[in-house]
């Protein structure tokens, strides 16, 4: 379990395509101190695990084995050597929930469909498929590569959401641009209350 506060942005170093999965290699700093093989760790909001770490002068290096249908289904399949990628470690039994309660299972792709800048702050609009539409809702919450965030706004088929300088300058939405891909995970409050309601009214 997550709470969408990114910890810190890695890059990626090494990607190499096997015959079962994507050997994913992601240079890492702080969130790699005590770190241990198994342990997991959500990379753009997609919760993986850590099946190999080596020290590299002031940084470690991460690698994770992917599955073919999670490289499939998330936006790690666009990434280079050189892409950034959002960080955290698990929610700690004492830890703060400074966020929401977010799993690391992507529930979609969304695309950006409009990003710019407005006074201090960044607007951002998100298209985003049906299965993750249905449960959005006007201040209700979103990750977005892992980042937990506040919606501002409902349509249809997309929604709105008010990014603050520090989000920007500390995430990887300081790279994203009009037509990217970011992964969208809903509120997982959200979908029981959804599955409650629907089977009620069966």
């Amino acid at each position: 379990m997550f709470t969408g506060i990114i910890e810190e942005t890695g890059v990626v170093t090494a990607i190499k395509p096997t015959k079962k999965s994507i050997a994913l290699t992601i240079r890492a700093g702080k969130i790699a101190r005590g770190i241990k093989l198994g342990a997991s760790v959500a990379v753009n909001g997609c919760c993986l695990t850590v099946v190999k770490s080596s020290r590299r002068g002031s940084s470690t290096l991460l690698s994770f084995d992917m599955l073919q249908e999670s490289w499939r289904l998330t936006n790690l399949q666009f990434a280079a050597i050189g892409s950034l990628v959002n960080l955290e470690r698990p929610l700690r039994a004492d830890g703060e929930l400074g966020g929401h309660f977010v799993t690391g299972h992507v529930d979609g792709l969304g695309k950006i469909v409009r990003w710019e800048k407005s006074g201090a702050d960044h607007l951002l609009d998100i298209s985003a498929p049906p299965e993750v539409m249905r449960y959005m809702i006007h201040k209700g919450s979103i990750a977005v590569d892992g980042i937990s965030l506040t919606v501002a706004g409902v349509k249809k088929n997309e929604f709105r959401l008010w990014i603050i300088p520090h989000t920007f300058d500390v995430t990887t939405l300081r790279e994203r641009a009009v037509g990217d891909a970011v992964n969208l995970e809903a509120d997982l409050l959200g979908k029981y209350v959804h599955k409650f309601v629907s089977a009620s009214a069966a």
